[in-house]
């Protein structure tokens, strides 16, 4: 039984294409091999084949001052010494 095939065309960034492809081959596995076990288990699950979630809002937060700081190109702290000591004093929570 030969089963007939389509071509699927993919749009993802250079980077990201390299680091999945090695990664991939590390596995054993061609990106052609790994789209299709990602759609078999579409097919088979009726879902996603891993867990999407909506972010909380304490997440939201911090991808927002993430992005922020990005966009300013400034750190949260002014120095490695505030860093560690928020680190310290948070440890735990």
């Amino acid at each position: 039984m030969n089963a007939q095939t389509s071509m699927l065309h993919v749009r993802v960034d250079d980077e990201t294409k390299r680091e999945a492809t090695a990664a991939l081959n590390a596995m054993g596995l061609s990106m052609s091999d790994a789209v299709r076990l990602f759609l078999r288990r579409v097919v088979t699950d009726q879902a996603l084949p891993l867990e999407l979630k909506v972010p909380n809002a304490e997440t939201r937060a911090a991808m927002t001052e993430a992005e922020h700081l990005t966009q300013l190109h400034a750190a949260r702290f002014a120095s490695s010494e505030e860093l560690f000591a928020d680190l310290e004093k948070n440890r735990g929570k």
